[in-house]
C-alpha cells in the first residue's frame, strides 16, 4: 500500500512540476508575472525532479541557470536511488 501511495504522489508531483515549467515558460514569453525559482526548484527537491528535468529539456526553460542545471539532475539521481531502495524493500526487485 505504501508503495502505491509513494509512486502516486511522485507521479502527481512530477506532473505538477512539468506543468509549472510549461506555464512559467509561457509567462516568460508573454512577459507576465513569473513563478518563483524557489517554487520550481522546491518541486524538484520534494519529488518532482523528473518533471522538472523534462520541462527544462522540452521547453528549453531555465537551462542557462546553473542552479537548475546542477540541482535538478542531482535530485533526479537522489529520487531514482530512493525509488530503487523502496522497490527493493517491498520485494519487487
Amino acid at each position: 500500500m505504501i508503495f502505491i501511495i509513494y509512486f502516486t504522489v511522485l507521479f502527481l508531483l512530477n506532473v505538477l512540476a512539468f506543468g509549472l515549467y510549461a506555464n512559467d515558460k509561457h509567462r516568460a514569453y508573454y512577459s507576465k508575472s513569473r513563478i518563483p525559482e524557489a517554487v520550481l526548484l522546491g518541486l524538484a527537491v520534494v519529488g518532482g525532479a523528473y518533471g522538472s528535468g523534462a520541462g527544462m529539456l522540452l521547453f528549453s526553460h531555465k537551462t542557462r541557470h546553473m542552479a537548475f542545471c546542477i540541482t535538478v539532475p542531482i535530485f533526479i539521481l537522489i529520487w531514482t536511488a530512493a525509488s530503487i531502495f523502496i522497490i527493493s524493500q517491498v520485494g519487487i526487485l
